[in-house]
Parts: structure tokens; C-alpha cells; sequence
């Protein structure tokens, strides 16, 4: 018997990264899976895959809606799309502003707003938002994406307060530097790929970057039914660079 048998879930950007491993976790739990990306190949494995633009909110209500359709129901949510900025507070422009925050936050409300009359229907009704580490500690030449992620972890405890009357709970997963393709793509960039890569690894106090698998753990976690007296927090995947503070050794 899986945690998740019965249930429904929807995971945005589940086509790559912490969302296909997400989905793949969800299924293998039990639960018949959406995935909603915009990519073109479909992943399979799941009970139906959906396109849609979360910067459009005519395609989010009819991809939603489809997924829902198609699952015959929701009840679990997985706020997982979104894109990445790099730069100051002086190296974006007001249009890359409104692109990421429109999807990295607006895209969430989208979403929501769109799953929320399913989930009212369900009995085990809950939200996983993915915020980031960038959310609660300051990072270098991320102040968009900063700024987009503590919207998120912020907009998360509101949507718990709002929704759990109506028996939804809301939480977070804050990610630390994960090993996905949005990292790939930019230490491809970089001048010295590997030294970037090293870099990364060792600002985490782990030693490593955080795996996609270890990220869809927490999530998995956080919606599951046996957690259903946790509402409002944020979950850490960090590799504890958040909280910890440890001794260098000379």
C-alpha cells in the first residue's frame, strides 16, 4: 500500500528536475499523476501530461482543467514551475522583473486559484509550494530571483491561513543549489565549469549539491496525508546552509 493510493496529484514543470522527480515519486507512492510543463516531449509514466503557459491564465484554467478531468479529481498540488534570473538589483530590467516574477509568483496564484475548486472537493486536500534557499538567506547576483522566491515562501503562509478553514493545508520545500538543468545550463556558461561547480558544491555545508530526489522527498513528505497537522511552515533541502554555521577548520 503507497501513502498515496487513491489520490491525484498535479505538479507543475514536471517534465525535468525536481518536478519529473516529484511525479515520479508521487506515482511511485500510489497517486495517479499530472504533469503540466510547457515542454513538447511528454515524460511518461503518468496519468496524463498537459501544456500550458503559466504566464497566460486562459492556459492554466484550461490546462487545469484538463488535468483534473483527466485524473478525475485533485487532491494535492505541486507548485513546481518557474525560471531562473541571475544579476544585482542593477542588472534587470523592468521587463525581466515582470517576466520572472509573473511567472515565479504570478504563475503560482495561477495555478492555484484554478485547482482550488477541486481541491475543496477533496478530503486530503494539500499544496507544496517550491520556494528556494534564496528565499531566507542572501545569495550573490540573485536579486530577482530572490526577490521572486521569498514571494513565494511569503505568499505560502498566507495561503495557509486563508485555506485552512476549508481543510487545505499549504506548505514549502526551500531547495538549496540543486543538481537540475537549470544549474547545468548555467555552469555550461561559465568560464570554468568545473571551479563554478566546486564552488557551488562547497558554499552548501554538505559538501554537494542537493539532489532532485532528495528535494521531491520533503515535498512527498509535506503532502502526504500522514502530515496532516503541518500547515504553514517551509521544509529546508539545503544541506543545512540556512541554519548552520560550522567551524573551518585551519
Amino acid at each position: 500500500m503507497g501513502a498515496f493510493d487513491g489520490l491525484r496529484a498535479l505538479v507543475t514543470g514536471g517534465a525535468s528536475g525536481i518536478g519529473l522527480a516529484t511525479a515520479r515519486l508521487l506515482t511511485a507512492e500510489g497517486a495517479r499523476v499530472a504533469v503540466l510543463d510547457l515542454a513538447e516531449a511528454a515524460p511518461e509514466g503518468f496519468a496524463a501530461y498537459v501544456r500550458a503557459d503559466l504566464g497566460d491564465d486562459t492556459s492554466v484554467v484550461g490546462g487545469v482543467g484538463e488535468a483534473v478531468s483527466a485524473l478525475g479529481g485533485l487532491d494535492v498540488l505541486v507548485n513546481n514551475a518557474g525560471i531562473g534570473a541571475q544579476g544585482g538589483i542593477e542588472d534587470n530590467a523592468d521587463e525581466e522583473w515582470h517576466r520572472v516574477l509573473d511567472i515565479n509568483v504570478l504563475g503560482l496564484v495561477r495555478v492555484t486559484r484554478a485547482a482550488l475548486p477541486a481541491l475543496r472537493a477533496s478530503t486530503h486536500a494539500a499544496v507544496v509550494n517550491i520556494s528556494s534557499i534564496a528565499a531566507t538567506a542572501g545569495l550573490p547576483q540573485r536579486a530577482l530571483y530572490s526577490a521572486s522566491k521569498g514571494a513565494v515562501l511569503s505568499l505560502t503562509r498566507a495561503m495557509a491561513a486563508d485555506l485552512l478553514p476549508e481543510g487545505i493545508r499549504v506548505n514549502a520545500v526551500n531547495p538549496g543549489t540543486a543538481d537540475t538543468p537549470w544549474v547545468s545550463r548555467l555552469l555550461d556558461r561559465a568560464d570554468d565549469p568545473a571551479a563554478e561547480h566546486a564552488a557551488l558544491a562547497a558554499r552548501q555545508p554538505h559538501g554537494r549539491l542537493v539532489s532532485p530526489d532528495e528535494v521531491a522527498a520533503a515535498v512527498v513528505h509535506l503532502a502526504s496525508p500522514a502530515a496532516g497537522s503541518t500547515t504553514g511552515t517551509s521544509l529546508a533541502v539545503d544541506g543545512g546552509m540556512d541554519g548552520l554555521r560550522l567551524r573551518r577548520e585551519s
